[in-house]
């Protein structure tokens, strides 16, 4: 079975600062994957390479067996795969409504748009409520709903969630991580950067830890949720 994502060799530099040094991994469809790590390990970096924000020093990326290395940022979207970045990037003087929209602008299906929105409401409860609401006096939480609903509009063929849960109370990033595991029940195929490495490898099917640019270790999530050195490092365990 052909992989949905493939990550071959992926290098990324900034000027003379290598920030991903040659890693592999690969997504099946409906799996979720994570990729745990410190801050400056090149996750972000990663996935901001993946959707064509950032161009690769080398590698090859290929998405539903097509490659993408130098392909534009919105032909990314349009082949699938979509982005909800790190630090949620909504539009804050645009309704919640129109904040979806948004996400949804290669598409010309009036009612299947329609439809997404409504589900967005059906995930997040309290988007629907405040659907007039500029998306700037969201709570942090309400915000993360907000960026995962408008990039899940593209309806994406894999979802990229970078740091869902950062900044958010215990309670709000139990709902968010709720939601991803509703999302992978509903078949969702999802790629997550999360530094909360507890809550991602208990929702992943494949994990990857991360460190200073290279793939240190691989396995299920529950084989790393398990694993000594990863319990260690990045779950405070002695």
């Amino acid at each position: 079975m052909t992989a949905l994502l493939e990550v071959e060799d992926l290098r990324v530099s900034y000027g003379k600062i290598e920030a991903v040094k040659g890693i592999s991994f690969s997504v099946e469809a409906g799996q979720v994957v994570t990729l745990i790590g410190t801050n400056g390990a090149g996750k972000t970096t990663t996935l901001r390479t993946l959707s064509g924000l950032l161009k690769p020093t080398s590698g090859k990326i290929l998405f539903d067996g097509k490659p993408l290395n130098g392909v534009a940022a919105h032909k990314i979207v349009a082949l699938g795969l979509a982005h909800s970045p790190e630090g949620r990037h909504i539009f804050p003087r645009l309704t919640i409504a129109e904040n979806l929209q948004l996400g949804a602008f290669l598409r010309k299906d009036k009612d299947g748009i329609e439809k997404d929105i409504q589900r967005a409401y059906d995930l997040f409860p309290i988007l629907g409520e405040r659907r007039k609401q500029a998306a700037g006096t969201l709570s942090g939480g309400e915000q993360q709903m907000l960026a995962m609903g408008r990039a899940l509009m593209s309806q994406p063929k894999l979802l990229m969630l970078d740091e869902p849960s950062m900044g958010l109370s215990p309670i709000m990033m139990q709902k968010i991580m709720a939601t991803i595991s509703e999302l992978k029940s509903q078949g969702t195929t999802i790629l997550l950067v999360e530094q909360n490495a507890q809550a991602a490898l208990s929702l992943a099917d494949q994990g990857h830890v991360m460190e200073v640019g290279n793939v240190v270790l691989s396995g299920t999530g529950q084989d790393l949720l398990h694993d000594e050195s990863v319990r260690k490092a990045y779950l405070g365990e002695d």
